[in-house]
């Protein structure tokens, strides 16, 4: 798993780490079970505090994405959701919303919105059989 840090992008390192695992889980590069790296590995390698990369763990745990086993190390837990279906339908329409808004203020068309979201669902699609064939 590879994950690369935008240090100009405006969004805190934390966040940056806490999506990419997500986008590796939900693309399959990373399987319910497999371990993600040690804190001190993964900060060295990013050249980023320890305390950021402990911190962006805290947050998928939180979110029951990861779990932690004492003495083991962190690992990608099953996608099954701790949230109801509608929960987890107002949290993404949540942020489609704010996508939406950030589409009207980077001028872009509501065609263009819809053409660039089939877009990204072909290239994740695409992503995941990728993964799916190794």
């Amino acid at each position: 798993m590879l994950i690369q840090i935008d240090f100009k992008s405006g969004m805190p390192v934390y966040l940056q780490v806490v999506d990419q695992i997500k986008l590796a889980a939900a693309s399959g590069a990373l399987r319910a079970g497999e371990p993600l790296p040690s804190i001190r590995p993964l900060a060295e390698q990013l050249r980023i505090n320890r305390n950021t990369v402990a911190k962006a763990y805290a947050e998928l745990e939180a979110e029951g994405v990861i779990e932690t086993i004492a003495g083991k190390g962190c690992f990608l837990k099953e996608s099954r959701s701790p949230f109801s279906r509608q929960t987890r339908l107002q949290r993404l329409a949540q942020a489609i919303d704010a996508a939406i808004v950030q589409a009207h203020h980077s001028q872009v068309s509501g065609r263009e919105f819809v053409t660039l979201v089939k877009e990204r669902l072909d290239v994740f699609a695409e992503k995941k059989a990728q993964e799916d064939e190794r």
